[in-house]
């Protein structure tokens, strides 16, 4: 069984891909959620569940990380917290995951990142989502210099609509909109395909079957 621990467990994509990872026959999930009372959830479906807050130490996340195979960072501070919690969860919080995986001897590493990081993004950004890109930016950066076996997801426009199995994928696509649901699938196969380790990818909704999209990648 490949066990892997899921960072930000309790958002919608982490949701759905603890989800498919219980129902999966050769994986296994740890859910890393931050209260107490997100635990019912995952203990419903059978997962294991670690009490960590992505603020706290390294220590407390290497811990969370020391007994799993891969870990998928999936966490996001949200759009309704300001620049300050941009850069405490989805810059710092992703970088501490990062040196607790290199700690806790976890190659397989999986980024949620978003759309498009270059730099040229963060420059025609607004300026209220700069700091957001800004923020994914550097821990993408982060984590190809980290020396773990990683994949960066880059998903368009997120959106909760029901996921259609279905995606478009590849280096760079047409901005669109993607299903969260799409993108746990996406994750899924990922974790399935060790030929994604070192790829990264934008991905939108479109009409080739996830399997297929990802290993063509």
């Amino acid at each position: 069984m490949v066990k892997v621990l899921v960072v930000g467990a309790n958002g919608q994509i982490g949701k759905h891909l603890v989800t498919l990872i219980q129902d999966h026959e050769k994986m296994e999930a740890k859910a890393m959620i931050r209260k107490q009372e997100q635990a019912s959830f995952f203990e419903e479906l059978g997962a294991e569940t670690a009490l960590v807050d992505l603020e706290g130490e390294i220590d407390d996340i290497t811990k969370a990380a020391e007994d799993v195979d891969a870990i998928v960072f999936t966490a996001g501070s949200g759009p309704k917290t300001g620049p300050d919690k941009t850069i405490l969860i989805d810059l710092d919080g992703a970088v501490k995951t990062i040196e607790a995986a290199k700690a806790a001897n976890v190659k397989r590493f999986i980024m949620i990142s978003s759309y498009d990081t270059t730099r040229k993004a963060i420059q025609e950004a607004s300026s209220s989502f700069a700091p957001y890109v800004a923020a994914k930016h550097y821990a993408d950066e982060w984590l190809r210099g980290a020396d773990l076996d990683y994949t960066i997801v880059h998903p368009g426009a997120l959106t909760n609509d029901a996921g259609t199995g279905k995606i478009e994928a590849a280096a760079t696509v047409e901005p669109s909109e993607v299903a969260r649901e799409n993108i746990a699938q996406v994750i899924l196969a990922c974790l399935e395909n060790d030929a994604t380790i070192g790829k990264e990818f934008q991905v939108v909704n479109g009409d080739t079957p996830v399997k297929e999209a990802i290993d063509s990648i």
